[in-house]
């Protein structure tokens, strides 16, 4: 795959013309639409392209895990997806600006009466952040628990955090879980770089993406969804599931500092971190690889390097830790789901996959990284980050099965 592989899927923006923005650059899907799932591209003209990857990525993952033809129970099978806000239709609001626009205002009545003949009221009910975990449902009746959280680029790894305690509790046998988003948009590129949060590097487009990087100036925004079937372990086991991994430990704190700054000691991701190793009964000595938030921002990067320090100790500097974004982009609400699906390849494998770009070494980060070339390592346990805007902080601890 091309994250073992080290390959960057940054490039210049093509959703939109992104000539005039700071950022010009980002990690787009490209050349792939519901038809390539058997889905009628037609049914899904209205809807959201968040809502169209997710249909893609839980078709691949229900079909692979054969649940469907388990005989379960449609109440016993929930949906538990973090899922980001529907594509703003940019386009038609800037035609209802124009509509509304005089010499000395905005008149209202003349904005609300373009809105009401250009917008279409099913592309607006799409902008929900529940409506992928809606159609996620209906796909394969899904009856069962149906919730969506949006916790900003924490969401998708709370998601499976919170659908691994239903099933704990008993409330589902099986849930379809993950996250999707694309925030590749004028609004949200404008948001980002508002933030100053966004790569400027537009002359380099797959070096932007840089974690723990000295020279890094910022994050590059990806898009996409992944999804993974999670499942009661007697119920997989007497139905003969293939069984990937096991999600053995979670863990959720808030910083309760400021709200796009992680507190500069650390203090929501270590308790986190600590906090989903003892709910996997392990300690420090027994993590094999960390995938790491690694944003690429300046201070996501020192604080996480401290928070890994302050949680493994002495072995903090042994552990493996890699920023997959170097590659992929952030997929915010997707993003914590797609690098716990990356963990699991590298249990599988025993191939950690590499931080690319990491050239200039930063006092402040001074872990072993992963350099720019994916390592064959022993691989049993991994150790997943996903700290959020708003101070949002999950961490998952996932592990071979061992039978």
């Amino acid at each position: 795959m091309g994250v073992a592989e080290g390959r960057s899927g940054v490039s210049y923006t093509t959703i939109f013309d992104a000539s005039t923005f700071p950022t010009k650059i980002a990690a787009e899907v490209k050349n792939w639409d519901v038809s390539q799932i058997g889905e009628d591209p037609e049914q899904w003209r209205d809807r959201g392209r968040h809502t169209k990857f997710a249909a893609g990525a839980a078709k691949q993952a229900v079909l692979s895990s054969g649940i469907l033809d388990s005989g379960i129970e449609p109440t016993r099978l929930g949906v538990y997806l973090g899922s980001g806000e529907g594509n703003q239709d940019f386009f038609s609001f800037t035609r209802m600006m124009v509509a509304a626009l005089d010499e000395q205002s905005l008149d209202v009545g003349r904005f609300i009466k373009a809105g009401l003949e250009t917008l279409s009221p099913m592309a607006e009910l799409e902008q929900e952040p529940n409506m992928p975990a809606g159609h996620v449902a209906r796909m394969f009746g899904a009856e069962g628990p149906n919730v969506n959280c949006l916790t900003a680029c924490a969401a998708s790894s709370q998601a499976v955090g919170e659908a691994v305690d239903i099933i704990r509790r008993g409330d589902a046998d099986v849930m379809i879980s993950g996250g999707t988003h694309s925030m590749i948009h004028p609004f949200g590129v404008t948001g980002f770089n508002l933030l100053t949060a966004l790569s400027t590097r537009n002359d380099e487009p797959e070096k932007a993406s840089r974690p723990f990087d000295r020279l890094r100036d910022g994050f590059v925004l990806g898009e996409g969804s992944g999804m993974v079937v999670l499942e009661e372990l007697e119920h997989a086991k007497r139905r003969g599931a293939h069984i990937y991994g096991e999600i053995l430990g979670y863990g959720s704190t808030a910083d309760a500092y400021r709200i796009t700054d992680q507190h500069p000691e650390g203090r929501g991701a270590i308790g986190c971190m600590k906090m989903a190793l003892e709910d996997a009964g392990l300690g420090p000595q027994d993590i094999d690889y960390v995938n790491a938030h690694g944003t690429s921002t300046a201070v996501n990067d020192r604080v996480e390097t401290l928070a890994c320090k302050v949680v493994f100790g002495q072995r903090a500097h042994e552990i493996p830790v890699s920023s997959t974004k170097s590659m992929m982009g952030h997929l915010i609400a997707a993003a914590g789901v797609t690098e716990l699906i990356i963990c699991l390849m590298a249990i599988r494998d025993n191939v950690l996959p590499p931080t690319i770009n990491y050239e200039y070494p930063d006092p402040d980060c001074d872990l072993d990284y992963v350099p720019n070339e994916a390592r064959e390592a022993r691989c049993d346990i991994a150790l997943n980050n996903s700290f959020g805007f708003g101070g949002q902080n999950i961490t998952l601890v996932v592990g071979a099965f061992k039978g």
